[in-house]
């Protein structure tokens, strides 16, 4: 049926081998390749993965409040000045006892002498008494100052408190017993984010894929006419080679010989633009592969005769193509978590009932007559209750705000089940308008091709004229032409079918 366009293509490819003989082997790719490879250069994916990671994260850090809180604390504090028991009151004259006493006992001693002096006999026998002399020279040297005032010192410094430096350590532990459900439905979201991640990494990777899907089809299609378009201009060659004879013969005109000469230009001229936009093609697809732009590639289906027919899954309910789509379940789990932060908003209206115990020791020791020490320390076990009274009505504001915000997801998620449904019901009609589309080229080729055949016997025999095998090798390209954009166009047709129907695996384990 194409056999007669494949042996042209063949023949274009033998002509071709020299030249490409001495250049580096381009590199074969298929289609799952490529697939492969887009999602592995996907900076989006990589950054939606990363969020899927974070998610997994946030899930463990809302489950780690149910568990106790420990803590160790440790303190230094340096002061100036030190802590007394005694007010100034006490403590000033306590201080200066020894200095009141002695300055007393100087002045009785000196009215005793003044007395003695009063009466200079007495004084006279008192004195030639050698014990009487050494007692009233040991009152004399009598110092009360300084034992009295040690003493008084030392009763100061027993009331007064070192805290010149102060170390503090204590262990704590809180134990949340109820938070108002503000614990589980947190746990509730952070397990609905990590879903929500997941899906939206699910609806990059189908968007990924999609996108690989058309830029390999539309090079498999510019390969495709670029073929043609080297199969027609050999047709041209042959035949302006034919009418040149004839001309020189005598039984054809200048004018047949002319407007060939047109055809071939516009020929080579459709040739060069199917080269350039095959090159900037395979540059497109190394950048969505991650491969350098100019890497030389060739795709596995750039030989293909014909395009194959992709195979497409049973048609589903469309139930079970909203559970399918990643769209749909990221509008969903939207909208059970704003249920859930609306439900942690309102737990700030509720009572909140924790356990505490802590272990705590410090130096000075405080259990210890404030000595410098770390002997023992003291345990402390409570419960804490506390109980919101008035914040300006803030945690109903919020809940209200939190409900709203569900409601809103739950319309988008409405809207767009009418759209996919809308968008399945159209990808659906346009994979059957295309296949029938295929089919008809199908037909027509057969037809150019034997009509280009008979043209070219005719041609040959002498019945027919130049303008019928013109327009026959015009026909003969149109419909190959078409047959080529019908394939392709079914390809890219099944894959936005399946993107519409969910039907995309993700490589998500």
């Amino acid at each position: 049926m194409r056999k007669g366009f494949l042996h042209l293509i063949l023949a274009a490819a033998a002509l071709s081998l020299p030249v490409f003989a001495a250049q580096a082997q381009p590199r074969t790719l298929t289609l799952e390749q490529c697939r492969e490879m887009a999602v592995d250069a996907s900076r989006e994916l990589d950054q939606a993965q990363t969020r899927l990671e974070m998610a997994h994260y946030d899930k463990r850090i809302a489950r780690a409040n149910y568990y106790p809180n420990i803590s160790a604390t440790g303190a230094y504090i340096h002061n100036n000045r030190n802590l007394s028991l005694l007010p100034e009151w006490i403590s000033d004259p306590l201080l200066g006892a020894g200095t009141s006493a002695q300055s007393y006992y100087d002045a009785t001693f000196q009215r005793l002498q003044q007395f003695l002096e009063s009466y200079p006999q007495i004084a006279s026998q008192l004195m030639s008494d050698p014990n009487f002399a050494a007692f009233m020279q040991a009152l004399g040297a009598t110092d009360l100052k300084t034992p009295i005032n040690d003493i008084a010192q030392e009763v100061n410094d027993a009331f007064t408190i070192d805290i010149s430096d102060i170390y503090v350590g204590a262990v704590t532990l809180v134990q949340p017993v109820f938070m108002g459900g503000k614990i589980v439905y947190s746990n509730q979201m952070a397990v609905l984010a990590e879903k929500l991640a997941a899906s939206r990494y699910d609806m990059q990777y189908a968007e990924t894929v999609v996108a690989v899907d058309q830029a390999y089809w539309q090079i498999v299609s510019i390969a495709a006419k670029k073929k043609l378009a080297e199969s027609y201009n050999d047709l041209l060659a042959q035949l302006a080679h034919d009418v040149d004879i004839a001309v020189n013969a005598g039984v054809a005109t200048q004018a047949d010989a002319l407007q060939i000469r047109v055809k071939a230009n516009e020929a080579k001229m459709t040739l060069t633009k199917a080269t350039n936009g095959l090159t900037l093609s395979k540059m497109l697809l190394c950048k969505q592969i991650g491969l350098p732009l100019d890497t030389e590639i060739e795709l596995a289906d750039e030989e293909l005769d014909a395009v194959p027919i992709p195979q497409i899954a049973v048609e589903k309910d469309i139930e079970q193509v909203w559970a399918d789509r990643p769209e749909t379940r990221s509008l969903a789990l939207a909208g059970e978590i704003f249920d859930r932060k609306a439900k942690v908003a309102r737990a700030d209206l509720f009572p909140k009932v924790a356990l505490g115990a802590s272990y705590m020791v410090s130096n000075p020791n405080m259990y210890h007559s404030f000595e410098n020490n770390w002997r023992g320390g003291m345990f402390t076990v409570g419960v804490i209750v506390n109980v919101p009274l008035f914040h300006g009505f803030e945690a109903q504001q919020k809940t209200r705000k939190a409900y709203a915000e569900a409601r809103l997801y739950r319309d988008q998620l409405a809207e767009a089940r009418e759209m996919i449904q809308l968008q399945v019901t159209r990808d659906h009609k346009l994979w059957a308008e295309a296949l029938d589309r295929l089919n008809m080229a199908e037909s027509n080729l057969d037809s150019a091709e034997e009509n280009l055949r008979a043209a070219t016997v005719g041609y040959d025999a002498g019945v027919v004229d130049t303008d019928t095998v013109l327009g026959a090798q015009t026909a003969w390209l149109k419909a190959h032409s078409d047959y080529i954009d019908a394939g392709i166009e079914l390809q890219v047709t099944a894959s936005l079918l399946r993107q519409a129907e969910g039907n995309i695996p993700s490589n998500r384990e």
